[in-house]
């Protein structure tokens, strides 16, 4: 079948533009020693001294700091009252094993790839980007990081077999800490920018790519928490004018939550857009997100059977016994209705778009 020509104008146009992007850290880069006539005056191996103060705290961060600020956030939420009592039986069980599970499987996984796979494919490149500076190296792996992560988190919607993969992490009718982890393991091992950053590290990046972390994980907490921490910035008309930069350039409360609503119908659920994790400006690039500055009645899959923490975690090679069920056997596609996806416009919705 040929390929829709809107689908088509649309897909040249938003790979045209993401290789613009990727390029321009680059372009920054040349240009800066362009100007400076070649010299290399700093290295991002040393931080700049305004930020030195801060290395402590972000090494501690990275090894246990940012694990500690998830459960200290999660009891606050919980103390709140803010799950409604629906963190019980099936649903307490993923999200466990989804935050655990990963912390230590995942670890060997990439260890292998940046100790063995990496000198094996590139075995002379190592540290060869170590004159870069730090405000280069940041701007690049902050780019590079999440865009690639718009991309993979954006097809996992558009894509049928793609979904079944990350509808884990929508399935949780809630918001919050509890189910910020919540993931298909497959997912979670195949994201792409793991073995991008990865890589930039094993190239020489690895102090930014420390701080692009800190701060993507900051946000990412902060867009999945249920503390509604942006609506003073809506409240208040003084500080309006921060709310419009803020909810185009990073993912908010308010933004992120719509991307978990299990409607579209009210007019604020947004799942078929708002894929942005660290900044929302990809969202806004692209045309595919939607800020309204409210937040969902509701949230997760209104076809959401509530599997099996197994098939959740690890489908396809552990199927739901559940009748009904995307994770099923046998089953290949679920579609709900016949209307038309605006970004595939040759295809339907399928089931986690149902209204």
């Amino acid at each position: 079948m040929a390929i829709d020509q809107n689908l088509k104008r649309k897909l040249t146009r938003d790979l045209s533009i993401s290789l613009l992007l990727y390029t321009l850290p680059v372009l920054a880069i040349y240009l800066y020693f362009k100007l400076n006539n070649g010299i290399v005056s700093e290295s991002h191996l040393v931080l700049p001294s305004f930020l030195e103060f801060t290395k402590p705290a972000f090494e501690n961060i990275r090894t246990w700091g940012l694990i500690a600020f998830m459960l200290v956030l999660g009891v606050i939420e919980f103390a709140a009252g803010l799950y409604d009592d629906e963190w019980t039986g099936e649903e307490r069980k993923i999200d466990i094993i989804c935050f655990l599970a990963p912390k230590l499987l995942l670890p060997p996984v990439v260890a292998f790839f940046s100790l063995t796979v990496l000198p094996y494919l590139i075995p002379n490149l190592q540290n060869t980007l170590s004159w870069v500076p730090f405000w280069g190296a940041f701007f690049l792996i902050a780019v590079a990081d999440d865009l690639t992560q718009y991309w993979y988190h954006r097809l996992h919607h558009q894509v049928p077999f793609l979904w079944r993969f990350h509808r884990t992490h929508h399935s949780a009718p809630y918001m919050g800490m509890a189910m910020l982890s919540r993931q298909n393991f497959i997912y979670t091992v195949f994201f792409s920018q793991i073995y991008l950053t990865a890589t930039l590290t094993f190239l020489g990046l690895g102090l930014p790519a420390l701080f692009v972390l800190v701060i993507k994980s900051f946000i990412t907490l902060g867009a999945h928490s249920s503390i509604a921490w942006d609506k003073p910035f809506y409240k208040y008309r003084i500080l309006h004018p921060i709310a419009w930069v803020l909810e185009r350039l990073i993912s908010t409360p308010a933004t992120h939550h719509a991307h978990h609503a299990d409607t579209s119908g009210d007019g604020i659920g947004h799942f078929k857009g708002n894929f942005g994790n660290m900044f929302f400006l990809w969202d806004v690039i692209f045309g595919t997100g939607l800020i309204t500055r409210k937040f969902p009645k509701s949230y997760g899959m209104k076809s959401y059977k509530q599997e099996e923490w197994y098939a959740q975690f690890l489908w396809p090679i552990f199927k739901s016994k559940k009748e009904g069920s995307a994770l099923a056997a046998g089953v290949l596609a679920v579609p709900i209705t016949k209307k038309s996806n605006p970004v595939f416009p040759s295809t339907s919705y399928y089931e986690q778009v149902q209204s």
